[in-house]
């Protein structure tokens, strides 16, 4: 029983602090201040207030996820996939933060974001292999990506040149 709930625990434990630590990051590097501020959005942008909690939403899914995927993997190597992709995706994702608002360069960003979304669609693919669970539960961060790359694309449209 014990050995049960230790193979259960260890992923979920790493699964959710990799999760906390990555959104934790993401939000040290977020700056709304008055560049971001002073950024034409388009009509469609949903409010600053709306991506906190979507992130909140997003991170969980991806700690249940990663949880799920790396218990349900067939072997070692593919636990240990798990884990690379997982974290090649949480780095992409504070590269993305860091590009869009430390390095005030949107164009870079929207740019960057088709590298996150692609190692989404990864993991999408490659945990449908052994969970379908853990992959579908990577669905909502890929439609917030696309989402939010569209948005991306659309400030670098309205504010551009930048750098």
């Amino acid at each position: 029983m014990s050995m049960n709930l230790g193979r259960w625990m260890l992923p979920a434990i790493v699964a959710a602090m990799a999760a906390t630590l990555t959104a934790a990051v993401g939000a040290t590097i977020t700056l709304l201040g008055p560049w971001y501020r002073s950024l034409a959005q388009p009509d469609w942008a949903p409010p600053d207030i709306a991506f906190g909690p979507a992130w909140t939403l997003i991170f969980a899914l991806c700690a249940i996820s990663g949880t799920t995927a790396w218990r349900a993997a067939p072997d070692q190597e593919s636990g240990d996939t798990v884990i690379g992709l997982f974290a090649l995706n949480g780095f992409l994702n504070l590269l993305w933060s860091f590009l869009f608002f430390r390095a005030q360069r949107p164009d870079w960003a929207a740019f960057e974001v088709w590298f996150l979304w692609t190692s989404i669609l990864i993991l999408i693919l490659y945990c449908w292999r052994f969970s379908r669970l853990a992959a579908l539960l990577f669905l909502p961060y890929l439609v917030w990506v696309s989402f939010a790359g569209a948005l991306n694309i659309k400030v670098v449209e309205l504010n551009a040149p930048f750098g």
